[in-house]
């Protein structure tokens, strides 16, 4: 059920992991350790944190459904995302979909490639973006939105290279 969205932001970083793409992408395609920066209270996330639900598909195949919710600075926050590429070992994207609340970005398309180069592999994890369309939130996605969309991107992969590292 993908959804054809335009964005007008994007982000993305690469980096070389000593692990096959095999290894990295079973380690990456669980949402609880590609997206567990988001279940951590940090400062980022004004010291709250997001709670991640999966469907039966454990956000593991095209069409499977994970859903966060939790309180940032306060707010109550909530989206949910419906994986749109599933193709092991290499890439894996997912989008949310319908009513979302967040508050420094709108709607996103985030994924991961990762491609053998020599006894090891690139990992590159991306997202595309919208600034929030609100007249409360837009000053403040346009003021942090990139900041945070760095951070997010940057912490999936720390949270791999870490994981790896030897």
């Amino acid at each position: 059920m993908e959804i054809k969205r335009k964005y007008s932001k994007h982000y993305e970083e690469s980096t070389v992991i000593n692990a096959t793409p095999e290894n990295i992408f079973s380690f990456a395609n669980d949402h609880n350790n590609f997206s567990s920066h988001m279940n951590k209270s940090s400062w980022m996330m004004g010291g709250g944190k997001m709670e991640t639900q999966v469907d039966d598909g454990k956000g593991q195949k095209v069409d499977s459904h994970i859903r966060m919710h939790g309180n940032v600075f306060g707010l109550t926050l909530f989206l949910d995302e419906i994986v749109i590429k599933h193709e092991p070992p290499y890439r894996k994207e997912w989008q949310t979909i319908g009513k979302i609340n967040l508050l420094v970005i709108d709607h996103y398309n985030l994924g991961f490639e990762i491609e053998p180069k020599d006894s090891n592999s690139r990992l590159r994890v991306y997202i595309d973006y919208n600034l929030p369309q609100s007249d409360g939130t837009y000053l403040l996605g346009y003021l942090l939105g990139g900041m945070y969309a760095k951070w997010c991107v940057h912490q999936m992969i720390y949270g791999v290279k870490e994981h790896f590292k030897v």
